[in-house]
C-alpha cells in the first residue's frame, strides 16, 4: 500500500542509504545491505539517482516480504521507503 508524498515526507527513517551515483544494481545491493540493521517494523530510505532503482526496489521488497511504502522525487534523485516486515 503506498502512500502520498504528504505520508512519506513525515516518515522518520531507521536508517537513510545514500545510493545517489551509483547505477544500478548498487542502490538495490546497498538496500540488501542495510536492510538487515533496521528493525523490524521499521523504515528504510533508499536516496537513488538511477531511475531504475524505482522499478527494482519494489520488486525486491515484495519479493523478501518487506513493504514497499512510496517514492518521493526530488531535484535529481528518488526518495524510496520500504518497511521492514521480518
Amino acid at each position: 500500500m503506498s502512500m502520498s508524498p504528504d505520508e512519506l515526507k513525515n516518515l522518520k527513517a531507521d536508517k537513510v542509504v545514500d545510493a545517489r551515483g551509483t547505477s544500478c544494481p548498487g542502490p538495490l545491493l546497498a538496500a540488501k545491505r542495510a536492510i538487515s540493521s533496521v528493525p523490524v517494523g521499521g523504515i528504510l530510505e533508499v536516496l537513488s539517482s538511477d531511475p531504475g532503482t524505482k522499478r527494482d526496489l519494489p520488486l525486491w521488497a515484495k519479493k523478501m516480504g518487506h513493504e514497499f511504502l512510496g517514492v518521493i522525487e526530488e531535484p535529481g534523485y528518488s526518495r524510496i521507503f520500504i518497511k521492514r516486515k521480518k
